[in-house]
């Protein structure tokens, strides 16, 4: 080896997706093999021959992560498999963390550092040419520097609005049940109404709910009225009188008072049907 030459490629492209878990983390970088670039045309252009990169057949030099542990602050370990002339290799690259700063454009950029050694035939770049002083032009050994600036992709990690859209409509559903619960009480409430104006609209079904033994105590001419069911078809004697004027009463007590019922309940329902 004469001397040691530096390089680049120009054309580089790459991304790489960080997770809470750094476990969890990903990237990828892609390199054109034509854009190697060593500021002397004649060396670049043997490099991109098929003694070298063969340009032509293998476009791309990719390297993909399989995995990133950080083992120190700042300090990462990023293993993955590196291609080159369509061989692939598993190898792992420090790198550095330089720092993270917001450049002059708002975008959030993470710089960082690392090289790698390897030996270039293991990918099958195996040219080399023999010195008169009987070393060779090219060293088998080939260090990798790696300059990156990670850009935070900010429209990734801003905030969908799906979320906010399900919890608006949440509260929108809840009120549903209670509407739908307030009418159950009235139904509720309801319920013993129709029984009361089908025993109030009858008028002889007062006469008859009047013989119970708490509305007739008074005298016996009322239970001779019950055990006398034939006195009934007759003109009825003087001491059935008395029996018609009790039961007259309570007969008109119990229509008032089922009557007042049923418009206190009449009333209460509008009320109900007011609030709603």
């Amino acid at each position: 080896m004469v001397s040691r030459v530096r390089g680049a490629f120009n054309d580089v492209s790459g991304s790489a997706d960080i997770a809470d878990d750094l476990a969890d983390s990903k990237a990828e970088v892609i390199i054109q093999t034509a854009s190697v670039d060593t500021r002397s045309e004649g060396r670049d252009e043997h490099l991109r021959s098929a003694d070298f990169f063969d340009v032509e057949t293998y476009p791309e030099i990719r390297f993909v992560s399989s995995a990133i542990d950080e083992v120190d602050e700042g300090s990462y370990i990023v293993t993955g498999e590196l291609t080159i002339r369509d061989m692939t290799k598993t190898v792992s690259v420090p790198l550095e963390l330089i720092g993270v700063e917001t450049d002059p454009y708002g975008e959030l950029r993470a710089g960082l550092e690392g090289s790698r050694r390897i030996d270039r035939k293991d990918w099958g770049v195996t040219w080399n040419t023999k010195l008169d002083s009987g070393g060779v032009l090219v060293s088998d050994k080939i260090t990798l520097e790696f300059e990156l600036s990670l850009i935070k992709n900010l429209a990734e990690a801003a905030p969908t609005n799906s979320a906010d859209t399900t919890e608006a409509e949440a509260p929108t559903e809840a009120p549903e049940p209670v509407t739908e619960a307030t009418p159950a009480p009235e139904a509720d409430t309801a319920a013993p109404k129709p029984e009361a104006p089908d025993s109030v609209t009858p008028t002889p079904v007062a006469d008859e709910t009047a013989p119970p033994a708490p509305n007739a105590p008074e005298s016996a001419a009322s239970v001779d009225a019950k055990t006398e069911p034939a006195n009934t078809e007759f003109p009825p004697p003087p001491p059935v009188k008395p029996a018609e004027t009790p039961a007259e009463k309570p007969a008109e007590k119990a229509p008032e008072a089922r009557q007042s019922d049923s418009q206190s309940s009449g009333g209460g329902l509008g009320k109900l049907f007011g609030l709603r």
